[in-house]
């Protein structure tokens, strides 16, 4: 089995934490990884599991997709997913962080599972100087970038959070905007919103690395789910 830990039934075991940020991983591979882990989870015979890699250029699908969203349909490979939300994009100098967790070792409310994951991304932003925000009724993760000319805040957004659960194992997870090519997400609406930009970390000044992003969501994690992590690597399920 990928991933397995000598303690897999204690909710204070060690997290296992996967840094994959060289080449761009294909998001069926991806898929298929992730999916075949969070089963492995289910059945108690892995550890839960944060996987942080990049994507090549994609478009991907959630549960509330609606095609209108999609702009340019042939710019890059659209992927149906399993998880909730609408439209996202992924591609090279975003990290995506697949959080593989069980939620019957933590709370079985979907709700605060994702308030916590926005916490996650908020601590981790505030170690580069940026206040993330979380909006009503507006998922994922929110800068403000200035004042337009009626007085009302110029917001953008620097991370989108979709997840999927079964059997109370979380799956899918979030992403955050490094420095990728912001013009990409101008294929769909990102996450059904149109009244809103994109940005990221190097658009608002940071000179940040994907390695010392990734080290920041490493210690931005163990402070908000209160859990020690294990530095693994990635082998495939035999």
């Amino acid at each position: 089995m990928p991933f397995a830990s000598k303690d897999m039934t204690n909710p204070q075991s060690a997290v296992n934490w996967i840094e994959e940020l060289g080449n761009p991983v294909p998001y069926p591979d991806a898929l298929n990884r992730m999916e075949s882990l969070a089963a492995a989870i289910r059945e108690g015979n892995s550890a839960e599991t944060i996987w942080l890699l990049q994507h090549p250029p994609l478009y991907t699908a959630g549960t509330s997709a609606r095609r209108e969203n999609l702009l340019d349909p042939d710019r890059f490979p659209v992927f149906e997913t399993g998880r909730g939300g609408e439209f996202t994009y992924h591609g090279p100098g975003q990290i995506v962080g697949y959080a593989m967790l069980d939620l019957k070792n933590r709370s079985e409310d979907v709700r605060a599972y994702v308030h916590d994951l926005e916490s996650w991304l908020i601590a981790t932003l505030a170690k580069f100087g940026v206040r993330g925000e979380r909006r009503e009724g507006r998922v994922g993760i929110w800068v403000v970038t200035g004042k337009s000319v009626d007085g009302v805040a110029r917001e953008k957004k620097i991370a989108a959070i979709g997840v999927r659960i079964r059997r109370w194992v979380a799956y899918h997870g979030v992403s955050l905007n490094v420095e990728p090519d912001l013009s990409h997400f101008d294929g769909i609406v990102p996450c059904g919103i149109s009244d809103y930009g994109v940005t990221s970390l190097v658009d608002l000044g940071v000179t940040a690395t994907l390695d010392e992003v990734a080290h920041a969501l490493r210690g931005a994690f163990e402070d908000t789910f209160g859990r020690e992590t294990r530095l693994n690597t990635y082998s495939s399920p035999s």
